[in-house]
């Protein structure tokens, strides 16, 4: 499956915790494009799994990607971002400088996402808030493209997000 995106663009991985959305940013992305809440929460805090951590995270993570977009970088967004409330001020941070907002959404098996996140060395999320996650995408995702989004493109399962293909389509 091709996954054509403008750019520059701001790309917005959506899926929960172990859907592969870090996997796939770092295969198809150059580590400069890629905005992780994980490395933002280690940049304020030394430690990628503290919590308590997230809000100082993601206000770097805004200012960084606000950065890159208004030199018209492509800019690709790595956190779970199931819910549209942390997805609004990122359509609106796209939008304020001039770029296209795109979704690429990681509808992988809830199983698959618990498995994954068992197997983690460093960071372990219980079966529960992967399930809440994955209910959040779920409950939120058809409303992408009112939410202001350009394009939105659904990976369904493992084989699609395994095959698929990022073309970048210049502006």
């Amino acid at each position: 499956m091709n996954v054509t995106i403008p750019d520059p663009a701001l790309v917005v991985l959506i899926g929960p915790a172990g859907a592969g959305k870090s996997t796939f940013a770092a295969r198809h992305f150059l580590p400069t494009e890629v905005v992780s809440s994980d490395f933002c929460r280690a940049l304020v805090s030394d430690d990628e799994n503290n919590m308590a951590a997230t809000p100082a995270a993601f206000r770097v993570l805004h200012s960084i990607a606000g950065e890159r977009l208004q030199t018209r970088r492509l800019t690709v967004i790595d956190a779970t971002s199931v819910d549209a409330d942390s997805r609004k001020p990122l359509v609106a941070l796209a939008l304020k400088h001039g770029s296209r907002p795109v979704a690429i959404v990681f509808d992988v098996p809830e199983e698959v996402c618990v498995a994954r996140n068992r197997g983690r060395a460093a960071r372990h999320l219980s079966a529960r808030v992967v399930h809440r996650q994955w209910d959040e995408m779920h409950l939120s995702m058809r409303n992408l493209h009112e939410e202001g989004f350009h394009q939105v493109h659904v990976l369904d399962s493992v084989g699609a997000v395994d095959s698929a293909v990022v073309v970048r389509q210049p502006v």
